[in-house]
This record gives C-alpha cells, sequence and structure tokens, in this order.
C-alpha cells in the first residue's frame, strides 16, 4: 500500500503579507527552527470561506489585523510531505496541502505584530525581499515560494 496515494490533501489558505516596502513577512517555526521560513498559513473551518480564512490565519499566528486585500491568487498551490513527515503531521490523515494564497497588504505598523499568540507557531519574524522566498522555504515548500515568487514579479507593486 502506497500511503501517499491513499492520504487526501488537507485543504488550506496561505498569505503574502507585503509591507509599505513591498517586503514578505516570514516566520521562522517553533517545530522546525533550522534557517528555514515560512508565511503565514493554516487550514479552513467548516463552511469558512478562504478569504476569511486567511484573515484568521493571519491573526492567529501573527496578531495582524490592519491588512487589505491586493490579489486572491487563482490557481491551487500544492505540497505533498516529505516521507519522514507522513503520519505524523494533521495526526496523519493527509499527505500534504492544496492552498488558496492572498497577496495582502500591511497596512499597519510593526507594533502590531506579536508572535506570542494563543497557540505560537513562530520563534522569530522578520521581513524579506519577496525574491529570495524560494531560497528560504523548506524543500518541499520551493515549489510554492517560487510560484509566488512569478506572481509577486507580475503584479504592479508601486
Amino acid at each position: 500500500m502506497n500511503i501517499k496515494k491513499e492520504l487526501p490533501l488537507r485543504i488550506g489558505v496561505g498569505i503574502v503579507l507585503l509591507n509599505r516596502e513591498n517586503k514578505v513577512f516570514v516566520g521562522k517555526r517553533i517545530d522546525n527552527p533550522e534557517n528555514f521560513w515560512q508565511m503565514p498559513q493554516g487550514g479552513i473551518n467548516l463552511n469558512e470561506n478562504f478569504l476569511d480564512a486567511a484573515k484568521r490565519e493571519l491573526e492567529e499566528e501573527t496578531n495582524i489585523k490592519s491588512v487589505r486585500l491586493i490579489k486572491k491568487i487563482n490557481k491551487w498551490l500544492i505540497y505533498d510531505l516529505p516521507k519522514e513527515l507522513l503520519g505524523k503531521i494533521w495526526n496523519g490523515k493527509f499527505r500534504g496541502q492544496k492552498q488558496k494564497w492572498f497577496i495582502m497588504k500591511f497596512v499597519g505598523k510593526d507594533n502590531e505584530i506579536d508572535i506570542n499568540t494563543q497557540n505560537p507557531e513562530f520563534l522569530e519574524w522578520k521581513w524579506i525581499e519577496f525574491k529570495k522566498l524560494p531560497e528560504i522555504a523548506v524543500n518541499f515548500k520551493k515549489k510554492i515560494y517560487s510560484e509566488i515568487k512569478k506572481e509577486l514579479l507580475n503584479l504592479d507593486l508601486t
């Protein structure tokens, strides 16, 4: 039995959060403190629409509420977990994620950002140039981060 083929993909959302200089918010995960960073992301609740889920996840992970939607990326972005994480993450129910991503502008001040949330996911955070997204991602998310980089290159961010 090929466990990877048997398991479904988890449906989720991701947030590309840009500051005034068009740098992207990334956090270093508590459960993977190596030098990998990721953008806020998470699952959706029953009967929750994707945009509401994205805003909720962003607030749960960063305390950020001051955002303006720039664009919803139309296509699904998908990643599979590596073998060593299969059966461990999400109680072993999923083989990876199928995500809708949203590009948002952070319109608040940095002191609004607080990663010491009720269920913290990040050890630290920073703003990076969006062109570096594939370089900072864990291997199994590099393809998604490359796709997001392409989306950002094609946007007029002036």
